[in-house]
This record gives structure tokens, sequence and C-alpha cells, in this order.
């Protein structure tokens, strides 16, 4: 990838509702990212009725609502999907979605998806990373709550079923919503692409756009935040989600900083030519100075501009003799190179 794949998490902060879909989809695009990702799940293939929330899913939910019951609003029928796809096509971003169970992965097949993203929930399930991987499509993996060793594993079942190695990207990731800063560990993140050979990028679950930004500095290839229409809509995750003013501040620092890598070649850049010769000095003289009288470090000085006598030649310049006089502050010339 040639600049970093900014994916906005639209996750199920639609609400089950397909038009405030939609709407996310046009802030994802008008802030400029590539790609708006949903989630896919069958609720009953994915949770037990036994199946508890999450502390934070609690905060934001009703509390006599089972994960079950939470889930199955949230689920978004094949019709659904259809329909959001055909609508990112028409915004001309890409529609992408995390299936949470078999029959999701085979869903979104039948979809003709290209990108499949693994959830950090998934990375240990054997027989999903398995048909994944026979898929031979582009996969992006969160490692959230994942070892070093669970990452290992979960990348040689996605290679050993048919995934081309290179077409694996690794996101760092912390499953706390929201992640405190001192657990975001974005350094792991270079450890992972250390190891294992693969473009990583950063899945960032914290409140602000600071860490993505710094994802980005530090190499990451792919950045996934989640995007809200409203922090204060109910719902699992719009707490720790960005509203569209946020996200599309992100995506503007994501570009500006991509900007900013160059070739690596140090050398004065187009904008800053204009500049060398009026920050840069030159040697002229300190006080007056006569024809014949010899050059010394009383009489001579450096200051700007930069158009005289380099002040690098200041010891070939020295003990020669003036071949003209010379009033304060006037560019001393000669050719003592």
């Amino acid at each position: 990838m040639s600049k970093v794949f900014i994916i906005a998490e639209a996750g199920v902060n639609h609400n089950g509702s397909l038009q405030m879909a939609k709407k996310m989809i046009d802030v994802a695009a008008k802030a400029g990212a590539d790609a708006v990702k949903f989630q896919t799940f069958h609720a009953e293939s994915l949770v037990s009725k036994s199946a508890v929330k999450a502390n934070y899913q609690m905060k934001f939910t009703d509390k006599n609502e089972s994960q079950l019951q939470m889930i199955q609003r949230l689920e978004l029928s094949l019709e659904a999907h259809k329909k959001l796809m055909a609508y990112c096509k028409t915004k001309k971003i890409i529609f992408l979605s995390s299936p949470f169970d078999m029959q999701s992965i085979e869903l979104l097949v039948d979809l003709g998806l290209e990108i499949f993203k693994i959830p950090s929930g998934e990375i240990t399930n054997l027989p999903y990373l398995r048909r994944i991987g026979s898929l031979r499509k582009k996969i992006i993996i969160s490692t959230g709550m994942a070892t070093m060793e669970e990452i290992k594993d979960a990348l040689g079942v996605l290679i050993k079923s048919g995934t081309k190695k290179e077409d694996i990207t690794v996101l760092h990731c912390n499953s706390a919503y929201p992640t405190p800063w001192e657990d975001v560990n974005l350094q792991a993140m270079l450890t992972i692409k250390k190891k294992f050979g693969l473009e990583v990028g950063f899945s960032d679950h914290t409140l602000g756009i600071e860490v993505s930004i710094a994802a980005v500095a530090l190499g990451a290839k792919v950045i996934e935040k989640h995007l809200t229409l409203n922090k204060s809509l109910p719902g699992p995750d719009h707490q720790a989600s960005l509203d569209p003013v946020e996200f599309t501040q992100m995506v503007q620092s994501i570009r500006n900083v991509e900007k900013s890598f160059g070739n690596g070649i140090k050398r004065p850049s187009t904008s800053e030519q204009e500049n060398i010769l009026i920050a840069r000095k030159s040697i002229v003289a300190a006080k007056g100075i006569k024809k014949g009288e010899f050059f010394t470090s009383s009489n001579l000085c450096t200051k700007r501009p930069g158009f005289g006598l380099n002040p690098m030649l200041w010891n070939k310049v020295i003990g020669h003799q003036a071949s003209r006089d010379y009033i304060q502050d006037e560019l001393i010339e000669g050719n003592f190179k």
C-alpha cells in the first residue's frame, strides 16, 4: 500500500438502523477514509444465552438485557448488507465487515468481499481461521488480548490454509474500550513487524487521535478507528468512538504525516531554497579595512545575508591582504578557495 489504509469502524454504532448506517458511510467517505467496516454476525451463532456483557457494555446499555439480546438488536440482515455495499459503491468507499461466526463468513463470501478483517476475539478460533485462510483473500487481523505465541499460531493456520503471507496485515490492538494510555504499548506493533516480517497497523480504541497518528509515524500501514454519529447515543461502543469532526481531523492529520515522510534524502527542499541566502551568513568587514591591510579575526566577522563568502572559508581568508578598501558590514570579496 502506497498510503495508510484508513478504516472507519462503524461496527454496531448504527444501532440496528440502516438509515444510520448509511449516514456513517457518508461521514466516513467525506472524511477521506478508505473503507468503512461493519460487523457481520448471526446472534445465536455468536453468543450463548448465558453469555454476559463486558463491563463497558453494561455501562452504556440496558443492564437487564443479556448479551444475546443486545447482539440480536444490532444484527444486520443479508438484505441490509447488500444495500450498504451498494451504497458504499456510490460513495466510492470500500465496504468491509468483520465476520464473527462461520455462517457470517459464508455470507460475506457470497457477497464477494475481497478483504477479510478478523476481529481480535477470533484469533484463537481454529476452524474460523482455517476457513478464512482457505479463501486466499487479503486479510487484516487484529491482535487484541493476544500473546506473540497466539499471533504466531493464527498466522500459521492462515498461511497453511492457503493465504499468502504477503496478503496478511497484522494490527496491534488493545481490547479495552476505551484503552488507557499506559496500556497502548505501541512499540509492540514494531515487535510484531520484526518478528513476523509482515505489514502492520493499529486498531485504536483510545479516546483521542494522538496514538493513531503516532502509529503512522512508526510505520503503520493500516489504521482502524471507531466512528459514531454522536457519542451520546445509546449503545456499547459510542463512547469510545470518534465523532465526525474528530474522525475527519484524524484522517487529515494522518495524510499530513504521510506527506512529511519524504524520500529519506537529506538536502534543501524546494520550499526552503529561498531562505538559504537570508538565513545563512557571509564573511564581512567588522570595521573599516584599508587596501593592503591584512584580514584578521579582529577586522572580520560573519553576518547575514549569505550570498557572500561562505564562513567555512574563514581560515583561508585570515592572513590575506585586502585588495581594496572596505567599509563596516561590507561583504569581503576574493577567490580564497
